[in-house]
């Protein structure tokens, strides 16, 4: 997870309505009485109510030490209440308690008034406690370069590596056994049960999607309605779904070259993507020796242009950035995008620490160093822009303490109807991962956007899309097709224009989604 600036995460619209919650047909009571909401609202999601649940560290010994979950909640307003509907928009180790505001702001009104929409914080993250926080400011500037040409940069990335996989070990050894995806989707399990609901609906996007699916595979009975945008191949986790990364990420990179060349008119690099392209590296290599501001080296240079492979609404930030440094040794434009996109703070340092713990304890990784400088350099070859920093920054998992899980076969025939959205352009969750789970859900379809590379496609402006997903929340119809793979088919949503006298790029909804996101899986 990376931190966003807030000006580039203006909410979207907010979803009027009223505080109190309306009681369902045929209830004898609201079935979240128990639950101690109390309003939270902001000024952009005023309805946002929270409480917190306490669960057990260990779900095989229920009556041992107790964490706490910390939920939000924007209640419905029909009399046609439908029950709880989860969110949780990936990571792992993102918060999902803004998420539930945003959702429930983003569905059309009659849909979202259906529903309790509920997010969470998954244990170890954010407002849920113990939060963890294995070595703050682990990600400050200026960090080695991660390509690790010689022999020193190579020791200097792996003792980073390792000091931080010991820190988490040292500082979170009480808990850190139990923070793991099947962990988690057992408290997503108690949360229905503290909501008094024999089902749930659930909405998740990226990792979000492996968390539902797991919570699937273990509680068929209890899924009324499932939502899974951006989807992790279960077949991959974890090692192998970063080295599909790797060569979607540079596939991405080079579309921002060629979006840029497109504008030769308005950022005067040419227009050939190729010589853009080479005026990257050679900007790399320039901060590398010298870092902009003193904080932007080549590290610090790829964070700042991944998070434009997860949504393409930033390239115009990036491509001014790029401009001014390379036409005018202007290093400003470039700090200043570091700081919106690259940048780490508490809340990330949280994030990358969940998801560290997560990831290495989620299933076995490759133990042998050998084997990951070998593959590496050969996903390098072929596709540099992000093979380097994946791997340092998966690579605690080499020496993280502890026994490892065994992945979940997620493959299921027990489900209602399921609804999948892939874009085929996607990075983060390559398209292949679509395809897989589509057939490992018997019953579900797959929404596919055609062309597109953004990741967390719906409630981010694409009307056809986000047709199927109110129609699958109203009353649970999905499309169905016989022929092909795809049940649907939507065009991609069109590619941003520069910006004109610092005009926002971005749409609100897209860009409010696509902060909530956070930049990796």
């Amino acid at each position: 997870m990376r931190t966003r600036a807030v000006v580039l995460c203006a909410a979207a619209a907010v979803l009027a309505g009223a505080v109190t919650a309306l009681p369902a047909r045929g209830a004898a009571a609201d079935p979240a009485a128990h639950l101690a909401w109390q309003k939270c609202g902001t000024g952009d999601y005023p309805t946002l109510q929270c409480a917190s649940l306490a669960v057990p560290l260990d779900h095989a010994n229920p009556a041992g030490r107790q964490i706490t979950l910390a939920l939000s909640r924007v209640p419905h307003t029909s009399p046609d209440f439908q029950g709880p509907l989860l969110v949780n928009p990936g990571g792992p180790g993102g918060s999902g308690l803004t998420l539930a505001g945003f959702v429930a702001s983003a569905l059309p009104k009659s849909v979202a008034a259906r529903y309790d929409v509920i997010g969470f914080d998954p244990r170890g993250v954010g407002r849920s406690a113990p939060a963890l926080d294995c070595a703050p400011g682990h990600f400050k500037a200026v960090r080695p370069d991660t390509v690790p040409t010689t022999a020193a940069l190579e020791q200097a990335n792996l003792a980073r590596a390792k000091s931080f996989a010991t820190a988490c070990g040292r500082k979170h050894a009480d808990v850190l056994p139990y923070i793991d995806t099947v962990s988690a989707v057992r408290d997503m399990d108690a949360i229905r049960a503290a909501l008094g609901a024999p089902k749930i609906s659930y909405f998740g996007y990226s990792y979000g999607t492996y968390l539902g699916a797991v919570y699937a595979k273990l509680f068929p009975e209890r899924v009324r309605r499932l939502v899974l945008d951006s989807v992790v191949d279960p077949a991959g986790v974890w090692y192998a779904d970063n080295i599909g990364q790797d060569y979607a990420f540079d596939d991405r990179h080079r579309a921002l070259m060629a979006w840029i060349a497109r504008y030769d008119s308005t950022y005067h690099l040419g227009k050939d993507p190729e010589k853009i392209e080479a005026m990257w590296y050679a900007m790399r290599a320039a901060l590398a020796k010298k870092p902009a501001g003193g904080t932007v080296g080549a590290a610090e240079l790829e964070d700042t242009f991944v998070p434009g492979g997860y949504y393409n609404g930033y390239w115009p930030y990036l491509a001014e950035a790029f401009a001014a440094y390379v036409r005018d040794r202007n290093a400003e434009p470039l700090v200043a995008a570091y700081k919106n996109f690259g940048a780490v703070n508490h809340t990330g340092d949280n994030g990358y620490s969940v998801y560290s713990a997560v990831q290495c304890r989620d299933t076995a990784w490759p133990a042998s160093w050998n084997r990951w400088r070998a593959q590496t350099w050969e996903v390098y070859r072929k596709a540099p822009f992000f093979a380097w920093n994946n791997a340092w920054y998966n690579a605690p998992c080499v020496f993280w303490p502890g026994a490892r899980r065994e992945p979940v076969n997620i493959a299921n025939g027990k489900l209602p109807p399921v609804l999948l959205f892939q874009a085929t352009d996607d990075a983060a969750t390559p398209y292949p991962g679509g395809v897989t789970v589509h057939r490992l859900l018997a019953r579900s379809s797959l929404v596919v956007e055609e062309g597109g590379g953004n990741h967390g496609i719906t409630l981010s402006g694409n009307a056809c899309l986000d047709r199927y997903l109110s129609d699958y929340l109203t009353d649970g119809r999905v499309p169905r097709s016989l022929a092909g793979v795809a049940d649907a088919v939507c065009a991609k949503s069109a590619d941003p224009k520069p910006l004109v006298a610092k005009a926002a790029a971005m749409s609100a909804r897209g860009s409010a989604l696509h902060g909530l996101l956070g930049f990796r899986r």
